[in-house]
């Protein structure tokens, strides 16, 4: 293993910053991109980027894929933070996808991700209003009928339902006293009759309410094993949190960089503000923690490729865990030290601000991934 990219991955980092400063570099090609900062993804984008090949890099070449790796992919998904391109759909629907390849029939599997692989975008829902970081406690039910499972509940905080063609469903199946056993996969259309969707107001993260009422799925739409959904949730881990990790060092990285950049043109006292070392020392920490992150990601996400089936739970909370933290703090740094600059739309920074503090939030907090670490310690 070694933590220096191949040619082919400089070449593919290359190529999506090449896409990044032609498609998306200013604020006004973003505005425009977004609906004037009203959505996080573009379609056209997104068809863009498959259309090159880059939506299904760790994907299985028989479903659409080219059959690279995890880390490849994750380089990707750094990339599209670092350059701020409007496809926020990209990493939940990654996740997903491994989910679709890992236990979906061939049938399924082929078509679901080939539509990801062409720019489609999915979704997953777990989270319900009464079970959250405790995903097990979930109550909405999928009971089996003649020919599938008829669905009710409620699950919320569901990224991406809104504009996703399918959602991959977490339900509990049976109530056998064991709150791990009994839950199932399915994958729902989100077009059948029954299911409603209704977007949450936030400070931008694009989240849903999703109701399920005698909503119908045929059996040839579970995913993995009836009753084992638990069982392929924890299995997914690595993968879930080695992408929100890619995902939030780049957000990290380009919060530095656009920090740095502004502190060495912005001059006050006769001097750039860059110089003070109330500044200057804060971005050599942050410098250091951002190189130190990066070996973390980029490891981990390499040990997942070099041995799939092994569960990493101490190295992957740690992976999101300090990721999501560091791009939180990056960005804090950035809107302190751009001062009044840093609270506008035209710097950015702001909404790099919003974008991080999610992060520490979703696919598992900082304090359940602290948790999981310490319980590896043996405490």
């Amino acid at each position: 293993m070694s933590l220096q990219l191949t040619d082919e991955q400089r070449s593919l980092v290359a190529t999506v910053r090449e896409f990044a400063a032609r498609e998306c570099a200013s604020p006004e090609q973003r505005r425009a991109l977004t609906a004037d900062g009203t959505t996080t993804s573009n379609y056209d984008i997104a068809k863009k980027l498959a259309e090159l090949g880059f939506l299904g890099l760790s994907l299985p070449e028989e479903y659409g894929g080219s059959g690279g790796s995890l880390f490849e992919a994750c380089l990707f998904v750094e990339e599209l933070a670092y350059g701020r391109i409007p496809l926020a759909s990209y990493p939940v629907t990654l996740i997903v996808a491994h989910s679709y390849v890992k236990f979906a029939t061939a049938e399924l599997a082929r078509e679901l991700v080939g539509k990801v692989t062409a720019g489609a975008a999915t979704a997953i829902a777990m989270s319900e209003p009464g079970s959250g970081s405790d995903v097990a406690a979930l109550t909405c039910k999928a009971e089996k009928v003649d020919g599938g499972y008829r669905i009710n509940g409620q699950k919320t905080w569901i990224s991406n339902a809104h504009s996703a063609e399918e959602i991959l469903l977490v339900a509990r199946s049976a109530d056998t006293g064991d709150k791990h056993q009994g839950i199932t996969m399915l994958s729902v259309p989100t077009a059948i009759p029954g299911v409603e969707i209704r977007p949450i107001a936030t400070l931008g993260a694009e989240v849903n309410d999703v109701y399920f009422t005698d909503a119908f799925v045929g059996a040839d739409r579970l995913v993995g094993a009836e009753g084992q959904g638990w069982a392929q949730l924890i299995s997914g881990l690595n993968i879930e949190r080695v992408v929100i990790g890619a995902l939030a060092l780049g957000q990290a990285r380009r919060a530095f960089d656009d920090t740095l950049r502004y502190v060495k043109e912005r001059s006050q006292f006769g001097r750039p503000i860059g110089s003070f070392q109330a500044l200057s020392q804060r971005l050599a920490d942050l410098a250091t923690e951002i190189e130190a992150t990066r070996v973390l990601v980029h490891d981990v996400a390499q040990r997942v490729d070099e041995n799939p089936g092994v569960l990493l739970p101490r190295e992957a909370s740690m992976v999101k865990l300090k990721a999501t933290e560091l791009a939180k703090h990056a960005a804090l740094e950035g809107v302190q030290m751009l001062g009044g600059m840093g609270y506008t739309e035209e710097a950015g920074m702001a909404e790099m601000l919003r974008m991080t503090v999610v992060g520490t939030i979703v696919g598992g907090t900082s304090e359940i991934q602290r948790d999981i670490i310490a319980k590896t310690l043996g405490l």
